[in-house]
């Protein structure tokens, strides 16, 4: 016997041994052919699945071979069975089990027939995977110009959880969660969805959706159409607002469907105007529009809004409130004081809401004269002069001047009458040196433009008076550096030299300063906790303080015991808010601050 011949025979009783230790004939339930076997599933889907079957010595006397199924475990040939019809070259073979359901888990077994009976391979089970949910689109009702209802029905889950459902909508067909969409909650059964921010007299698309883990599926599409809706209008902000104007307009972001007939602007002085009020005809169509609102009072509270109509009715921009410019009048003051310069650098005079047309201000002026301008052109109509009887005229003579001084000067271009009374400050109170019996000097300090002096305070009251007269005084009654005339006392609260100032060069705006001055920082006694106080020094016009100081440290100069104003830097030109100020050596010393000249000195005994 040939060799070859040998092996073939060892193979052919190796293969009959393999089968008849490992598979199960189904007549005898006899474990033949172990190696028959069901290895594994591929490509399963929501409806199909690949079994991938294996069997030893093809041609072994098997008449059938295939992949048997269900849904109970050792699915046999008398369940559903896909005959294996395919080429037999290998030992492997697939079957493609198709038309299974959705979700659910099958069982599934190779087989093999023979004249000796069936046999099977290893059972193997698998679950199909789920499909998109179903479900019904609801029909549209409630249809407005920018919303309408509709929903839908979740008829099934698909095999998985639904985890989210609306509607979806859009001006095309079949319109996907990508488009505009509702959200109206998960899971099985109906639910009602209203679609809004719709255009008017538009037609739309819309389809129920549902979510699982297989994706989203659909309704149906319904199609419905908007009614023409109300429009759409901004109202522009105003600008150019004067005395009596002021200019506004509108933008048409939407015709809701339908041709725009009219448009503008509507005002009144109560809020949320209509067509029943004051309009301003702005045409028709859907261009913006710019309009100007005339005839308005000085210095009142106006509302405007734009609006839009069309055949629905008419729709209302946003309300803008402005309010008219008060009857301010400014009038330049130009003389040889300033060397008849009519520019904005010349001091001014001005009235207030409240002055109605009286103006008024201080300026230092010379005695070769005034005019009064309203702008800076010299012409007759903008300038006024005295008519020789002591009122005002258009262009006229120079407005002399007694004596240089600091006047108040007051204008009335209603009645054509002013008056220049010359002024000299100071301060009077329980907490002067004078008490109230008189007020205590300032000077005029024309390089500031201020009333200036320094004077030892006590904690009691004080307030700015001139001409030993109270019909000149100001007080403070907002308790701040403002003053207004004769407000209230103006509360001292610490005992101390004080340096002081009052600011009256601004018209109607009128301020002061009152300051006592210290040294703090760890070069000085009290380090950063406690300021060492200065006290005035008339002879020398400085504050002044001797005191031990530490070359280790450093310090500042501050007012009120506060860091609201604070100075340091260069003792030869001080800074508010300025470095710390260092010492060379421990010693003693005494330093001295000039509050006006912003200088210091620092000299060791």
């Amino acid at each position: 016997m040939k060799k070859i011949n040998i092996y073939r025979l060892m193979a052919f009783l190796f293969a009959a041994t393999v089968i008849i230790s490992s598979c199960t004939k189904e007549t005898a339930d006899v474990r033949l052919e172990p190696t028959l076997t069901t290895s594994q599933t591929l490509n399963i889907s929501s409806n199909a699945a690949t079994v991938v079957g294996f069997v030893v010595a093809e041609g072994d006397g098997f008449t059938e071979k295939g992949v048997c199924y269900g849904t109970a475990t050792a699915p046999t040939t008398s369940d559903s069975k896909v005959v294996y019809s395919g080429e037999s070259t290998t030992a492997t073979f697939n079957v493609t089990l198709s038309n299974l359901n959705y979700a659910t888990s099958y069982f599934a077994r190779a087989y093999a027939i023979s004249e000796a009976g069936t046999f099977y391979g290893v059972e193997v089970t698998f679950t199909t995977l789920p499909v998109v949910p179903f479900l019904t689109t609801t029909a549209i009702t409630e249809i407005t110009g920018s919303a309408a209802v509709s929903g839908g029905n979740v008829t099934g889950t698909g095999g998985a959880d639904v985890t989210a459902r609306g509607i979806c909508f859009g001006m095309n067909e079949n319109p996907t969660v990508s488009d505009s969409k509702t959200t109206d909650g998960d899971g099985l059964g109906e639910f009602i969805s209203t679609l809004s921010g719709l255009s008017g007299n538009t037609n739309y698309y819309v389809r129920a959706y549902a979510v699982n883990s297989a994706g989203t599926g659909y309704g149906p599409e319904v199609t419905f159409t908007t009614l023409v809706d109300l429009p759409k209008v901004t109202t522009t902000a105003v600008t150019e607002i004067t005395k009596t104007t002021a200019k506004s307009g509108g933008e048409i972001t939407a015709d809701g469907g339908a041709e725009i007939t009219a448009k503008g602007l509507v005002w009144s002085t109560d809020a949320d105007p209509t067509i029943l009020n004051t309009i301003i005809d702005g045409g028709t169509g859907k261009d913006a529009f710019v309009s100007e609102l005339t005839g308005l009072e000085k210095y009142t509270t106006y509302h405007v809004r734009a609006f839009a109509t069309n055949s629905a009715g008419t729709s209302y921009g946003s309300d803008i409130e402005f309010t008219t410019l008060a009857d301010i009048t400014k009038l330049w003051i130009v003389g040889s004081y300033n060397g008849w310069d009519n520019s904005d650098n010349a001091m001014y005079i001005e009235s207030t809401i409240a002055s109605g047309a009286d103006a008024e201000g201080y300026v230092y002026l010379t005695t070769d004269g005034l005019k009064l301008t309203l702008d800076h052109s010299w012409s007759d109509a903008a300038t006024f002069g005295d008519d020789g009887t002591g009122k005002l005229t258009n262009g006229g003579n120079n407005i002399s001047v007694a004596e240089d001084g600091y006047y108040l000067i007051k204008a009335n271009l209603a009645d054509m009458t002013y008056s220049l009374t010359k002024t000299e400050w100071g301060v009077i109170g329980s907490g002067s040196p004078l008490g109230w019996d008189d007020e205590t000097a300032l000077t005029y300090n024309p390089a500031s433009l201020t009333w200036q002096g320094v004077m030892h305070l006590t904690a009691a009251e004080i307030k700015f008076r001139a001409n030993h007269d109270w019909g000149y005084n100001y007080g403070s009654s907002t308790s701040d550096a403002n003053l207004n005339d004769g407000g209230d006392n103006i509360p001292v609260s610490v005992e101390s030299d004080y340096s002081i100032s009052l600011d009256l060069s601004h018209p109607n705006a009128y301020t002061y300063s009152a300051n006592r001055w210290g040294l703090i920082g760890d070069a000085t006694p009290g380090g950063w906790d406690n300021d060492t106080n200065m006290t005035w020094d008339a002879t020398n016009n400085v504050f002044t303080v001797t005191l031990d100081l530490i070359s280790s440290g450093s310090f500042k100069f501050r007012a009120n015991d506060g860091w609201d104003l604070n100075y340091g830097g260069d003792v030869n030109a001080l800074s508010a808010g300025g470095d710390n100020i260092t010492i060379a050596s421990d010693g003693n010393y005494t330093v001295t601050f000039d509050p006006w000249g912003l200088t210091a000195t620092v000299t060791q005994n």
